[in-house]
């Protein structure tokens, strides 16, 4: 294993040091328990939106605190769902008094601890909504899930709820919207190598180097099939059309693409995927709206890809479109 830490149990705590310091006009670090909130916190008079998850998928979620965004996030350790306590006290630090809506991801960890939290804030007089995101269309069920893997569209429901919540909405329509997002999202990703966690300080899973794997999941779950390596065309086929055909997508359609790195692929290949996936929605009659592409919600250096399609009406589109001012994504400010 060739990582630059110190420690492996030091890693986490570390790189949150680092965040700290590195943006500290945006966010702030509360440690034991960990949390990353703005810095610019508790906003009064506006919904709060919070989200986590295990480390290792950098930026998300803790590099998309800021306005516009995210209020907080909850880091656990790498692959690992944080602790209930984390959820619960950053709730208290960052609700203004309007409520907290918990953006999480279709893991079992994450669920279950982001629920018990939600009591716990409950119990402070705290109002709570929360949203499950599960828009992956590899499979239906993951070693960490019943249903569907929450992936690249918690990305896309983050920005555009953060944004509604710093326009002014109430919690029922901030976790209205945060479902709307999730329901006209769809996800599919691949790998070409695996990942190492600090910790355990061997790869997740073998693959072969004439090999990949299509329809894996952000922690290196198993996907659809293995196969030998495909020319990037062909890849790109093998993810976007399940994509297109589940919601499904139909002609006329706005959509918003997103390519994302899996932490090790290079924005030069990002960009020979993102080609194809833009010329296969325009044959289809999709209106690629909006896009995004770079590394946003990653498996820390696996290399890999995976592909997000977002219906876009008026309303999404408009809110994608607002400042936002974060250490992993900022526009318009």
């Amino acid at each position: 294993m060739k990582k630059l830490i110190n420690r492996p149990e030091d890693v986490v705590r570390e790189e949150l040091e680092g965040l700290a310091l590195a943006h500290p006009d945006l966010v702030k670090v509360h440690f034991d328990p960990n949390y990353v909130y703005r810095a610019d916190a508790p906003v009064r008079g506006k919904v709060a939106v919070i989200s986590g998850g295990g480390s290792g998928h950098e930026p998300m979620h803790g590099g998309f605190v800021g306005r516009g965004m995210l209020d907080a996030a909850c880091p656990g350790a790498v692959f690992t769902s944080p602790t209930p306590d984390q959820m619960y006290e950053a709730s208290k630090a960052v609700d203004g008094g309007k409520g907290v809506l918990f953006i999480v991801k279709n893991y079992s960890g994450d669920i279950m601890n982001f629920d018990m939290a939600a009591d716990l804030a409950r119990g402070e007089g705290i109002e709570i909504e929360s949203v499950i995101i599960n828009d992956d269309v590899a499979v239906q069920d993951s070693l960490y899930t019943q249903g569907r893997r929450g992936v690249g569209t918690t990305v896309l429901a983050e920005k555009i709820c953060g944004a509604a919540a710093e326009r002014g909405y109430d919690l029922g329509k901030v976790a209205a919207l945060c479902r709307k997002v999730n329901e006209n999202g769809r996800s599919m990703g691949m790998a070409l190598t695996s990942c190492t966690v600090p910790h355990v300080g061997k790869p997740t899973f073998e693959i072969g180097n004439d090999e990949m794997e299509i329809g894996i999941g952000i922690h290196g779950e198993p996907g659809r099939r293995r196969m030998n390596l495909q020319p990037v065309d062909e890849i790109v086929e093998m993810l976007i059309e399940p994509v297109i055909g589940d919601l499904p997508f139909k002609a006329g359609d706005n959509v918003l693409l997103f390519v994302n790195s899996m932490g090790g692929t290079p924005l030069v290949e990002l960009y020979v995927v993102y080609r194809k996936a833009h010329q296969i929605c325009a044959s289809k009659g999709l209106n690629v709206v909006r896009n995004l592409v770079g590394p946003y919600i990653t498996s820390l250096e696996m290399a890999g890809t995976s592909i997000t399609l977002l219906k876009m009406d008026e309303e999404l589109l408009s809110l994608w479109d607002d400042p936002v001012k974060t250490p992993g994504l900022r526009w318009g400010v």
